[in-house]
């Protein structure tokens, strides 16, 4: 079992220790882009604006049947 300096040992923890602060770095600046909801927003109007149609429609819908229906009644 072929064993590993003190030396060794202490250059394999830096450069561990250097890695993780690099993919740290990194997962935090994904993490900002992602999170950021107005760059999101710009991405993706097209899918925003059909979404709010799509949304504006099936309130719209219920609300006028529900309208419709209490008028039924009476």
């Amino acid at each position: 079992m072929p064993t590993r300096t003190p030396e060794e040992i202490r250059r394999s923890i830096e450069s561990n220790r250097t890695d993780l602060a690099h993919s740290l770095e990194r997962l935090r600046g994904e993490v900002a882009e992602i999170t950021d909801w107005r760059k999101q927003l710009r991405a993706h109007q097209k899918q925003v604006l059909i979404g709010a149609a799509v949304a504006g429609f099936v309130l719209g819908g219920g609300l006028a049947a529900f309208g419709r229906r209490g008028r039924r009644r009476r």
